[in-house]
């Protein structure tokens, strides 16, 4: 039956007739369901590390919806805190957390091999899940990629234009070398164990590639994704892996070449007819509609659904967004989206 998983025949190359269908942060804010599970966990942190309540959040969308996989609920952070950062999040404004910038912060953090110790109720969430999920139903896990995940940890936040990481990379090479290296060899024992706890797609997120110029694109974000995808199918071979650097326009093209995964995912500001002439001849793709539409809806929303179907029906294609849904999304507009992709 796994093997039927519409996600995971797209994922192997197959061309299916309707594309399967998720969606990135599916389990959110905009569902009154969540809200209320959040709540109920008491903060955000406290629901990523509540095996029983992280299920539950996971599970919302697929009984809502019926997606094609569900991915687990968790956070692109939780690796700096398993390395040892401080992690807290202001309400309203976002992560923050204790900032890297120098060689004796960097020493400072926990060894690759320790961060399970924190990281297990994630791997409890994904067993849990691997056992509630619908037959048909696949299970997507998931991590930042290194560069993105670094530029938090060096700047404590989010921030417009990556600058703090920028500026650490010009300045301090081998502190940020040493540190998107540790982030690479943490990220690969996290999903590894993802997998082994159930977990039949991975996705590496690296939702600031864009800003990255030049060789730096290649060297601080494909190549890093490039190892984790190959450590991972050393070990665990089938494993489809997903890349997404988002931001990367026409540097989309060569992407799966590049890093070898199964499947490259794109942002809205790429033209789906252009993606099927240089992106999809080389495997999978997902993505992409603007998730702007899940808060305007209308024809506007069925119109561009199908420009997407229909640009990508001749090779492999998972229906996504470009980008994640937002917070004042309408559920509404979401079930409108799935009946055109399924043509109902």
């Amino acid at each position: 039956m796994t093997q039927n998983k519409t996600i995971l025949r797209a994922l192997r190359g197959e061309t299916l007739p309707t594309p399967p269908i998720w969606m990135m942060r599916q389990a959110g804010r905009y569902l009154p369901e969540y809200k209320a599970t959040r709540a109920k966990a008491g903060d955000f942190l406290s629901l990523c590390y509540n095996p029983e309540l992280a299920a539950e959040v996971t599970l919302q969308p697929i009984r809502r919806f019926e997606f094609d996989a569900a991915i687990l609920f968790a956070d692109i952070l939780l690796i700096p805190q398993a390395l040892g950062a401080d992690l807290w999040f202001v309400t309203g404004e976002g992560p923050r957390l204790s900032t890297i910038t120098t060689a004796d912060e960097l020493a400072k953090l926990k060894p690759v091999e320790d961060i399970h110790e924190t990281l297990r109720p994630i791997y409890e969430t994904v067993q849990i899940l691997s056992r509630e999920l619908p037959s048909e139903t696949a299970l997507i896990g998931f991590a930042g990629a290194p560069w993105t995940v670094a530029t938090y940890m060096i700047a404590g936040q989010g921030t417009p234009d990556q600058g703090p990481a920028h500026a650490l990379k010009a300045e301090n090479r081998p502190v940020f070398e040493g540190m998107i290296h540790r982030l690479t060899e943490a990220t690969i024992e996290y999903l590894s164990m993802q997998i082994q706890a159930g977990a039949e797609v991975v996705k590496l997120f690296d939702s600031w590639a864009g800003s990255l110029e030049d060789d730096d694109f290649t060297e601080f974000s494909i190549r890093p994704m490039q190892k984790i995808t190959q450590a991972l199918n050393e070990r665990h071979p089938g494993v489809p892996v997903i890349v997404f650097a988002r931001g990367a326009g026409s540097r989309f093209a060569g992407v799966h070449q590049a890093t070898r995964a199964d499947c490259v995912a794109l942002d809205d500001g790429v033209d789906p007819v252009w993606a099927a002439e240089h992106v999809q001849i080389d495997g999978c793709v997902q993505g992409n509609l603007a998730s702007a539409h899940m808060v305007t809806g209308g024809q506007a929303l069925v119109d561009d659904t199908r420009r997407i179907c229909d640009a990508f029906a001749k090779g492999p294609h998972i229906f996504n967004l470009g980008h994640g849904i937002t917070p004042d999304a309408d559920p509404d507009n979401v079930q409108l989206m799935i009946d055109t992709v399924r043509g109902s």
